[in-house]
């Protein structure tokens, strides 16, 4: 766990930190498709992902769901910080986009940390930071965008997290992650194609236009 571990917080958090997370932190491999965490869990560890992407999901009480944004490598989830601090269940659900790796670090040593180092602070307040910046942008997105833009910028910005132009994903994936319905993205998916933005092909779409 050390050399994956070194090889992107060493420089990050200071090697006495490093030696701390080596010791109460747990490995775990999250396979592509694998809940991570769901609404209502008890939230006791939370999460340094080393490699892969975690797509964080907002489910209302209807069951309908958005996505909010992902993790990727060097990533934790800010709002996991706040529900273990406090004690609350989740209030969102993450899968694994693709095959992932995150060390797990015990609750209790949030606060501990936060007194003792000063890269643990700075990376706990930029970890807030930058998702609080996504959710804006989720936000601006559902207020003020259209559905075929939402849908573009959303196949475009999961290219980048997948780091392919081709994505795997069936219309109706895409519909639940939008919050909309399967005959609407799948609509708009023709017009962006005829558009020679993206190319069809059975449960796969390749990104041509960034």
């Amino acid at each position: 766990m050390r050399a994956k571990l070194d090889d992107y917080f060493s420089v990050v958090f200071e090697p006495e930190l490093i030696e701390e997370i080596l010791q109460v932190g747990t490995l775990r491999q999250i396979k592509a498709g694998e809940l991570m965490i769901d609404v209502g869990d008890e939230l006791t560890q939370v999460p340094l992902l080393l490699s892969g992407a975690i797509k964080i999901i907002r489910e209302d009480a209807k069951g309908d769901e958005i996505v909010l944004y992902y993790l990727e490598r060097g990533d934790t989830c800010a709002i996991s910080f706040v529900n273990c601090l406090h004690q609350r269940k989740s209030i969102f659900r993450g899968i694994a986009e693709k095959d992932s790796e995150a060390v797990f670090v015990p609750v209790q040593m949030i606060e501990e940390w936060m007194i003792k180092y000063k890269s643990w602070r700075h990376f706990v307040v930029d970890s807030y930071h930058i998702r609080l910046l996504e959710m804006v942008e989720a936000i601006e997105s559902l207020a003020f965008m259209q559905m075929d833009g939402r849908l573009f910028k959303y196949l475009t910005d999961k290219a980048k997290i997948m780091r392919s132009t081709t994505l795997n994903t069936t219309h109706q994936d895409l519909a639940d992650d939008l919050n909309t319905s399967r005959v609407v993205v799948s609509r708009l998916l023709k017009q962006l194609e005829r558009e020679k933005k993206i190319k069809l092909n059975r449960n796969r779409i390749e990104v041509i236009d960034f």
